[in-house]
């Protein structure tokens, strides 16, 4: 048994942190010792899949409903597989703009207005900078 302290010099997660993983049901205090929280062991492995899951992007949420309740977790591969193609694509994309900026960088553009790859990059900036918010629209279109 680890009491909160314990468990957060352990993980290096905050004791706050740990409370909060706690009340929104990520993981679970076995009992007390006085007034302080006591931890099952096996908590440290489900503190580490909680952090690879926030590693890899995904939320709290996600990773609760991944975890389950039960002491042995029931990951959704499904799940993990749709993160991992979501991973590549973002992946490629920042490659993308890497190198587009890196050539931005050795262009012989007098100016980088003028020179055609950093004006893609800008059009596509813009692009994906209105498809994000298209989703989050508060106020409506006229």
């Amino acid at each position: 048994m680890l009491e909160i302290s314990e468990l957060s010099r352990k993980s290096g997660i905050a004791a706050s942190k740990l409370r909060y993983y706690e009340e929104v049901g990520l993981i679970r205090s076995v009992g007390r010792k006085g007034l302080r929280r006591v931890f099952d062991k096996d908590v440290l492995t489900r503190l580490s899949l909680i952090a690879l899951g926030q590693v890899a992007g995904f939320s709290l949420a996600d990773i609760r409903e991944m975890l389950g309740s039960e002491r042995q977790p029931d990951i959704d591969r499904e799940m993990v597989g749709a993160k991992a193609d979501l991973l590549d694509r973002r992946i490629k994309e920042l490659t993308a703009l890497r190198d587009g900026l890196r050539h931005v960088v050795a262009c012989s553009a007098p100016s980088h207005l003028e020179c055609p790859t950093f004006q893609r990059l800008m059009r596509i900036a813009l692009k994906r900078q209105a498809a994000q918010g298209a989703g989050n629209r508060s106020v409506p279109r006229t």
